[in-house]
């Protein structure tokens, strides 16, 4: 069986180990959607990770979900997260944009604009906004000709990021967000080609990994998904069925990977496991439940078929975790109230592990 630290060939990449450091919104970006030199070094610090998949950056003002949130559609964004990658480069890391377009979950305050959905459901929760946590508001249905358009937004970016320097793309598909929004039996009503059916309720998904493979080709090209998860309110009723189809048109477009999170049962994932042909980077514990992913967890998806292990928070006081892992040192603790506070406490300040004589 793989180990963690075996390498691994992920697309057009050659990775040293097996450990991915997941997606996660740190809020650390300056106005108007810019990286920072602090973003930089963050990233830099964790480059011994197999791949680093950054936070979700959105794809044009509109799919921004929350303020704080770095972004991949103006020229001012891609001069800023060159200091990004050249430094994950320089440290020898390699690096994916996660691409998100929040769709429902935003708020007018953040963007300017109402939030728009493949129906006028709202989202259940409140969203972060520059005057604090309000309820999401009901967002306006898409026109038919209009999907389209915000399809092709996820290829758009995806050339921005390669312009930028990053080694490749993760699409976000996952966690109650547009791509999610439209596979979901809930916040998707539509009775056009974009809803109703589990083939008309992929359709969107499939149009836009197929733009940004089409833009930057599928060995630089991933996508994220949350089967049968109930982020902010959404639900796959037919979690199995759903995820199967769309894995099932993916895999004509040679993908670098697909990535899972654990919001479903093991049979249905195994069975997806069993479905997809490539490369599954495999998140094996529930986004943000009291469990963090650790040692076991992953060896037991390698063990299932897995070919790279998903981390998220363990990288946030860990910016050495692979060594950590490597030599079963301790995993330090986080501190969650620095999660979205902004500075560099809590982000910059966690130290790798210190040995004694």
């Amino acid at each position: 069986m793989a180990t963690l630290f075996d390498s691994y060939r992920l697309g057009g990449l050659t990775v040293p180990n097996r450990v991915v450091m997941a997606p996660m919104s740190r809020v650390r970006a300056d106005d108007g959607g810019l990286a920072t030199p602090s973003m930089a070094t963050y990233y830099a610090q964790r480059a011994t990770a197999g791949l680093i998949v950054t936070e979700g950056a959105q794809p044009s003002l509109i799919g921004q979900s929350n303020p704080g949130t770095p972004g991949l559609h103006t020229e001012a964004q891609v001069v800023a997260w060159r200091q990004v990658t050249e430094a994950v480069h320089t440290n020898g890391g390699r690096l994916f944009a996660q691409i998100m377009h929040g769709g429902r979950v935003s708020h007018p305050e953040t963007t300017g604009m109402q939030p728009v959905g493949p129906s006028a459901v709202p989202a259940v929760g409140d969203v972060f906004t520059p005057a604090g946590p309000k309820p999401v508001p009901v967002p306006r249905a898409l026109d038919t000709e209009e999907v389209p358009e915000h399809a092709r937004s996820y290829a758009d970016a995806a050339r921005r990021a390669v312009e930028a320097g990053f080694d490749g793309v993760e699409l976000h598909g996952a966690n109650g967000y547009l791509i999610s929004q439209f596979l979901s039996s809930n916040a998707n009503l539509r009775t056009d080609r974009y809803g109703g059916s589990i083939a008309n309720r992929i359709r969107f998904a499939v149009e836009a990994v197929t733009a940004t493979v089409e833009a930057v080709g599928g060995a630089r090209t991933g996508i994220r998904l949350s089967p049968g998860g109930g982020f902010w309110g959404v639900r796959e009723t037919d979690a199995a069925e759903l995820n199967t189809a769309l894995l099932d048109e993916l895999a004509r477009l040679d993908l670098a990977y697909i990535h899972l999170e654990a919001t479903t049962d093991d049979d249905v994932l195994l069975g997806l496991r069993k479905a997809w042909p490539g490369t599954l980077v495999m998140n094996p514990v529930f986004p943000m439940g009291p469990k963090q992913t650790g040692h076991t967890d992953a060896d037991r998806w390698l063990g299932l078929g897995a070919d790279l292990i998903s981390f998220g928070r363990a990288f946030i006081a860990n910016p050495d975790l692979v060594e950590r892992l490597r030599n079963s040192l301790p995993i330090a603790p986080v501190d969650e109230a620095t999660y979205y506070q902004g500075s560099d406490t809590g982000y910059l300040t966690y130290p790798a592990y210190q040995y004694t004589a």
